[in-house]
């Protein structure tokens, strides 16, 4: 007779081989010479205005198109655009200077700039830039009013001297980069009270309550344009010229001259003045991307459709509160909380595949607290991190996420596995042992059957806890619940931020009661 403890982890092998075969089959992991144009942002408006603009201008040019906006961060970008998961972004060449090729200004021009970083970029990734887009938006250090006038501040050299004093609110992309705090602390000796990681929308709204004094902003910021603020001269020459323009990776710089010559139309067509009144529109009047997008390629490509705006699904519905709100994006909705749950049990599947049969397998086995400590070691990484660490090997989107979220369930699962397998009912399997049951008749019949409720605890804080994290999936362009979070935190739209907040935790407890029924049923 084969070893039942054996049987469980072949077992989940067979069936992970078997998950990752449907994937494949599926297209979920896999790209192919047709596929649509993967277009990606970043999370702040500026950023998917353009990506929106971009993608519209391919779609008019008759390329289908993959968006997937709201990515995490330049790092993630970059790192798929570097493993062709994605073909398009908008990007700064300050940024690619700095905090992409690790580089300083010393001295260089804009033209100087773009032409380094156009160049180092097709050198070591074959990474090509287009044509600048026609502005810059460089960084742009926004000090409340009454402080900066109290203080006397026009400069981030006057801003040193006060910084003791003062409260700052800056973006954890800012907090991090070279050209961000870094820089101001090296450049200018820049020093603050204190100093809190705020995202995009949040600091304004910090900034305007007086939570905070200093944030950091952008020259075409549309939300800086009305609030009681002074912009302080870089007098030292700290940030790099930001020229924007359009990022393409090496398949499409190689293999796709139409996706080329659609997006090197759009060069020179936009000024600061025009970019910040598209960041306006979104920012302070609550335009969708698509919208504003539209609008704009109509009047740079006359004959172009303009897109109507919504009401009842963008933040012009406010007037019938988030029921309503969130029922005039209920297809939406569906789609995405349909994605979510897809996220959830598919990766959940494969926890439950792995863990379970290693539970069991491990039970009896001296080494089981060094191998359970060392799944234990995954929880520590935070989940964001971790995500971006599957980029180069998986791209972005559905199967980096469900790699991720397979190997934060694993834990509960086999903890619990292995100490109810392990404690299962003293006397119960001693009275099986007497009866003259092998080792492995008393696995199958006697402790597995025992520790069912702790296997099925283990599986259902699995889920819940799945499910959360699976709203992060959507800083790398996995979709689900967490699209409408990101996107509301952008906006500063508590609306949105519900529409995909709400309906995650009822999926939790929806998932959770739905195993609770299970579990009786075992």
């Amino acid at each position: 007779m084969s070893d039942p403890g054996m049987r469980g982890p072949r077992l989940g092998l067979r069936i992970a081989v078997a998950l990752a075969t449907l994937f494949a089959a599926a297209g979920l992991g896999g790209q192919s010479l047709d596929r649509p144009v993967v277009v990606g942002s970043k999370v702040f408006a500026e950023s998917r205005v353009l990506a929106e603009i971009f993608a519209q201008t391919l779609e008019m040019d008759g390329l289908s198109v993959d968006r997937r906006f709201g990515l995490g961060s330049t790092e993630i970008l970059m790192q798929g655009v570097r493993a062709g998961a994605v073909d398009v972004y908008p990007e700064y060449t300050g940024t690619g200077l700095l905090a992409v090729l690790g580089e300083t200004l010393d001295g260089r021009s804009g033209a100087q700039v773009f032409e380094h970083v156009s160049r180092e970029f097709e050198a070591r990734w074959g990474v090509r830039w287009l044509p600048p887009l026609g502005f810059e938006n460089t960084y742009a250090i926004a000090v409340r009013g009454p402080v900066a006038r109290e203080l006397g501040l026009r400069t981030l050299s006057d801003l040193a001297e006060a910084g003791p004093s003062l409260v700052a609110g800056f973006t954890p992309d800012f907090i991090g980069r070279p050209d961000g705090l870094p820089g101001l602390e090296a450049v200018y000796g820049l020093v603050f009270r204190e100093t809190r990681s705020l995202v995009q929308a949040v600091k304004y709204e910090a900034l305007a309550a007086g939570a905070v004094d200093v944030i950091d902003g952008y020259s075409t910021d549309g939300r800086l344009g009305g609030m009681d603020v002074v912009l302080l001269a870089d007098d030292r020459g700290l940030f790099p010229p930001y020229d924007a323009a359009v990022v393409v990776s090496r398949g499409v710089a190689e293999g796709r001259p139409r996706v080329i010559a659609s997006l090197a139309r759009l060069s020179g067509l936009l000024d600061e003045d025009r970019m910040r009144t598209l960041n306006a529109a979104v920012e302070v009047d609550g335009e969708s991307e698509a919208v504003v997008a539209s609008r704009f390629l109509a009047q740079v490509r006359p004959g172009s459709p303009v897109r109507e705006a919504d009401t009842s699904v963008g933040r012009g519905g406010r007037s019938f509160g988030l029921i309503g709100y969130m029922f005039g994006r209920r297809n939406e909705l569906a789609r995405q909380t349909g994605r979510h749950l897809l996220l959830v049990l598919v990766s959940l599947a494969l926890g439950v595949a792995i863990a379970v049969p290693l539970g069991i397998a491990i039970q009896d086995w001296p080494g089981a607290e060094t191998v359970i400590r060392g799944v234990g070691v995954l929880q520590t990484i935070p989940s964001i991190a971790l995500l971006a660490f599957m980029i180069p090997v998986l791209g972005i989107g559905f199967t980096p996420a469900v790699v991720a979220l397979f190997l934060y369930s694993l834990l509960p699962i086999l903890r619990n596995t292995y100490q109810g397998v392990r404690d299962a009912d003293a006397a119960a399997v001693g009275s099986a042992r007497a009866l003259g049951m092998t080792e492995g008749q008393l696995l199958r019949h006697v402790r597995v059957p025992l520790a069912a409720p702790s296997i099925m605890g283990g599986i259902r804080v699995a889920a819940v806890l799945n499910v959360g994290t699976a709203t992060l999936a959507a800083f790398i362009g996995a979709g689900g619940l967490g699209d409408p979070i990101v996107a509301g935190l952008t906006l500063a739209d508590t609306q949105m931020i519900l529409s995909g907040a709400v309906p995650a935790a009822l999926l939790a407890l929806a998932v959770d009661g739905g195993l609770g029924a299970v579990e009786r049923r075992v």
